[in-house]
């Protein structure tokens, strides 16, 4: 066993309906076995009950559990920055080109590491993936995962129409490339798989209906597309399916939302949609830095959360604008600020929850990750500024732990992160990086 003393905060309870929510521990202290908390509490509680544990001793930075990042793209790696377009020529003059590459699979596997030590490096623990169109593109993600310890839910993305030719599938090898993807890693080590059609205006009823078959035979496999991001893509879905009264039913129509379900941006919904989310327990993955970049308007937090629709956080790499959870946080902030009476104040914990527990409960994972929690697995990202950074000075300063959390999503930076632990393994270091 391993005591870790620290300052720590985490949120064990929902800041939208608990006003405390937010646990700090100044001098705290966490007990690791096997890579599971048994104990977490003040540091001289933990000490008297195991007096001959080793102690790790964190002190002089803040120690939070590990990002769990629930929209992020692992061929979009190398195309962050695309700045000045909206979505639907974003994807076609610079994400789709770069996608198709991903046949290649030397090419894949040079992404695959590129992009898996974006996010731990970074502080993300857990991530849900849309993979490559394909499959074994996916293959490779999963093995690159496997060998860097990240918790990776992730799946082949499939679409038949209105993109390049080279990344259209149909729905038999759709089915069968998915189900030979989920037999092979769905439950392998720290892997999971998530059926991800990209979006309903670049998959037919026959995509999603070969989506709906592989939820059915597979319970307990995730599903992750896109809703209601840009006005045009919007309006283009409506026009493809005449019949359905709006961009959720056609998902709806499949069977595709459940609580299984995570759909990312839902910048423009209806009331209609919004109370069906509720009702069927999907998440809205918030994803503002990529809201923001590609014009695609003001996340209605608020709306969301009066019809009573979970919401989690994620980077949307690379129409989002790099893996930092914290950045992500800070945009949240900024954004609902900015709308006024129709925003939500973000406090701390509410950014924390949102990079951490939220997540882990969009991804049904809340009993093993998301807090520090005595039966968690320790997850975690150790934040210790360098010496002589803005940062440094700032966090030395804080009045407060809470402060100190303000600051950091504020400010800090992947340079800020000393360590990095998944299930109790070191995953990254800042004195191992060369």
């Amino acid at each position: 066993m391993t005591l870790y003393r620290a300052t720590f905060l985490h949120t064990p309870a929902n800041p939208f309906h608990s006003g405390h929510a937010l646990h700090t521990e100044d001098d705290g202290g966490l007990l690791v076995q096997n890579g599971q908390i048994i104990q977490s509490g003040s540091f001289a509680d933990v000490r008297a009950a195991h007096p001959n544990e080793p102690v790790e001793d964190l002190r002089g930075g803040l120690l939070l559990p590990g990002f769990v990042d629930t929209h992020v793209h692992y061929p979009q790696v190398r195309v962050i920055g695309g700045l000045g377009l909206p979505l639907l020529e974003w994807l076609d003059t610079i994400t789709l080109p770069e996608e198709a590459k991903f046949g290649d699979d030397v090419y894949a596997a040079a992404i695959a590491r590129e992009f898996v030590s974006g996010l731990t490096s970074h502080g993300t623990t857990t991530a849900l993936i849309f993979g490559s169109h394909f499959a074994s593109a996916v293959e490779i993600l999963f093995q690159e995962s496997s060998r860097a310890g990240l918790r990776a839910v992730a799946g082949q993305v499939v679409s038949d129409r209105m993109l390049r030719p080279e990344l259209h599938t149909t729905p038999e090898r759709a089915y069968a490339e998915g189900k030979a993807l989920i037999e092979r890693w769905h439950g392998q080590g720290r892997n999971s798989y998530a059926v991800t059609p990209r979006f309903s205006l670049s998959a037919s009823e026959g995509i999603l209906e070969a989506c709906a078959a592989l939820m059915a035979e597979f319970p307990d496999v995730r599903f992750t597309s896109h809703i209601n991001e840009n006005g045009r893509e919007i309006e283009t879905v409506r026009e493809l399916f005449p019949g359905s009264r709006d961009y959720l039913e056609t998902y709806e129509r499949a069977g595709l939302v459940t609580r299984r379900s995570v759909l990312a941006h839902s910048v423009h919904p209806t009331d209609r949609e919004l109370g069906s989310m509720a009702e069927h327990r999907c998440t809205a993955a918030h994803c503002p830095c990529s809201n923001s970049a590609l014009g695609s308007g003001l996340f209605p937090l608020k709306r969301h959360l009066a019809a009573g629709v979970h919401v989690s956080l994620g980077t949307d790499v690379g129409g989002g604008t790099g893996f930092s959870m914290l950045k992500e946080g800070l945009q949240a902030h900024f954004m609902q600020q900015l709308m006024g009476p129709d925003g939500v104040p973000l406090s701390p914990a509410h950014l924390l929850y949102l990079a951490t527990r939220a997540g882990a409960e969009a991804l049904g994972l809340e009993g093993q990750i998301g807090d520090f929690s005595a039966g968690k697995s320790f997850d975690a990202v150790y934040f210790r500024p360098p010496e002589g950074s803005i940062m440094k000075t700032v966090l030395n300063h804080a009045p407060s732990p809470e402060r100190a959390l303000a600051s950091l999503f504020a400010g800090g930076t992947q340079s800020d992160v000393a360590g990095v632990w998944i299930g109790g393994d070191v995953v990254y270091s800042r004195h191992l990086q060369t």
